[in-house]
């Protein structure tokens, strides 16, 4: 299991505003600064993301490689899924993949994606078999 994800993006209010109305959909309602003073020299200010006492998606201004990461959030169903697209084409993502089953992986992998302003591959995936019925 991961702790945490760190992204760079060329503008960070552009992209706070991004996330901040495309993952409550899926539950992701906690926000988090953090000073880079705070931590060791060098460190940079982080905008954090997350759920249930965890912040574990951030982002920092900088470099920005667009297509070299995928990050898949969870959804609990497929209209967690479809909200969390609408809500990002809404806020002018790139749509990579409309909601559907992604027959490819599992007939019941049900999943949308996107490409977020700095080009980054995000998936929205319910996976109704990882859920309690």
């Amino acid at each position: 299991m991961l702790d945490h994800v760190f992204l760079s993006v060329s503008d960070i209010e552009r992209s706070i505003r991004f996330y901040e109305a495309v993952l409550p959909p899926l539950g992701i309602t906690t926000r988090h600064d953090y000073d880079g003073k705070d931590g060791p020299p060098g460190h940079p200010d982080l905008k954090g993301f997350g759920a249930h006492g965890r912040t574990f998606f951030w982002l920092r201004e900088g470099l920005v490689e667009g297509r070299a990461a995928h990050v898949g959030f969870v959804a609990s169903s497929k209209a967690e899924v479809e909200a969390a697209y609408a809500a990002a084409i809404a806020q002018g993502a790139t749509d990579n993949g409309a909601p559907g089953a992604r027959l490819h992986y599992h007939p019941d992998y049900y999943a949308a994606n996107v490409l977020d302003p700095d080009g980054y591959s995000l998936e929205f995936v319910y996976k109704n078999w990882q859920h309690p019925q």
